[in-house]
């Protein structure tokens, strides 16, 4: 990332370019990131933390030494999630105070061009991959969290570059032998190790999620196939305490996207990644559908909830301010869709009613016309769209969500450390 920490001083050209002393030298001045909004309606930007207890006991243990396994937070959403820069600053931030326990899940290949994940570099060779968008139909189709399916045969690969602060020596993938039993060989940059995936028995299918354990860790991995496999993710960990933050973006998802993926794999990925949070984060194209309707809306929100075991530690992300090009407005020039802050209004209150998390993502980022400050910025944290971050707003607003989420942990432990 171009950006260190939250609130550190950036760099920008200050005035015309003028050439010092010869030297051709452009004088430049630092300019403060961006003071976080004052949320209206969650005190520090968190309303329902109570929601969060087990979550900051994970956390808590695994300060004190009494963890054996990674804190595991699975964010699953749309493209703001998917470019993985605001999940990224979440991931480094925690990682420096709790520990590193791996990259996380990735999806099973390049779901698209410019894909550029945090900490790791992914290509692939003779490895047709499918990422959908369900939300033109309305029938659930075969795929689980990461909305992508990989169906691969003998002379593909997938390698794996990792930084050496992603170094694993724990793999998991989950998948499927098609039509009859097949392998992955797991090539480490120190190791390697098979897979075998089971074909269907009697028509019926067998997904299974396989473990494969090095005895160092790895910074490499090239996985092939022998015979017809059908991959739906890849989880990069280790072995021991950490922080995991795996982000499960679609590009253009909604949350009736997450509502149709296929319950047997969702099921049978959240047995194996066994995560201390989800956060779910869609919302923008939601509230920018042409034909958006709140009822359908609540109620697919409802069934993403419901489709999580219960106890299980939820965040709701609220919709981001987003402003549509072409529509006459206040927002120099530009308005946002009328229905993405009715989003907002019931991504709240299902929050309230159902006893999870919600975190206000459009207040902490300024509320009203707050996309458009951002992106006429000297230094621009917003895209030209009005939609998306460039680098550096997804690391500033990433840095918020992080800060919100440890502030409220810390209170947490103050008030436990209170009442003991």
């Amino acid at each position: 990332m171009s950006l260190g920490a939250v609130g550190a001083a950036i760099l920008i050209l200050a005035g015309q370019a003028e050439a010092q002393a010869g030297t051709g030298a452009v004088a430049y001045r630092p300019v403060a990131a961006p003071t976080p909004g004052v949320s209206s309606i969650c005190p520090d930007g968190l309303c329902g933390e109570t929601a969060l207890e087990g979550l900051f006991q994970a956390l808590e243990a695994t300060e004190a030494g009494a963890r054996d396994r990674p804190v595991h937070i699975l964010q699953i959403g749309d493209s703001h999630t998917a470019g993985d820069r605001i999940t990224g600053a979440v991931r480094a931030r925690w990682q420096a105070r709790f520990g590193v326990g791996g990259r996380g899940v990735l999806p099973p290949g390049v779901p698209y061009a410019g894909y550029a994940p945090m900490q790791v570099e992914v290509t692939t060779t003779d490895w047709p991959l499918r990422t959908d968008v369900l939300s033109a139909g309305r029938l659930p189709i075969g795929v689980g969290f990461t909305g992508s399916e990989a169906d691969v045969a003998d002379g593909g690969v997938m390698a794996i570059a990792a930084e050496d602060g992603a170094a694993f020596d724990k793999v998991q993938i989950c998948g499927e032998g098609w039509p009859k039993d097949a392998e992955l060989t797991l090539t480490g940059s120190a190791g390697l190790r098979t897979m075998v995936f089971p074909g269907p028995r009697d028509e019926i299918w067998q997904p299974v999620c396989q473990t494969a354990m090095f005895d160092t860790l790895q910074t490499r991995l090239e996985i092939r196939p022998t015979g017809r496999v059908k991959i739906h993710d890849v989880r990069l960990t280790r072995q021991g305490p950490g922080v995991e933050l795996s982000n499960l973006g679609v590009v253009g998802g909604t949350v009736q996207d997450l509502v149709l993926r296929n319950g047997d794999w969702t099921r049978l990925e959240l047995d194996a990644w066994r995560p201390d949070l989800v956060i779910i984060a869609f919302g923008v194209n939601d509230g920018f559908a042409p034909n958006f309707n709140v009822e359908d809306y609540e109620s697919w929100l409802r069934g993403a909830l419901a489709g999580l075991p219960s106890g299980l530690p939820v965040l709701i992300l609220g919709a981001p301010e987003g402003l549509k090009a072409g529509t006459a407005g206040p927002c120099g020039g530009r308005a946002a869709p009328a229905s993405l802050a009715v989003v907002r209004d019931v991504q709240r209150r299902v929050a309230s009613e159902t006893g999870v998390a919600f975190w206000d993502w459009y207040g902490r980022m300024g509320g009203d016309c707050s996309a458009e400050r951002l992106a006429t910025a000297p230094e621009p944290y917003m895209r030209p769209d009005r939609v998306h971050f460039t680098s550096q707003g997804a690391e500033w607003i990433g840095g918020v969500l992080s800060d919100d989420l440890l502030a409220a942990y810390d209170r947490w432990k103050a008030a436990k450390g209170e009442a003991d």
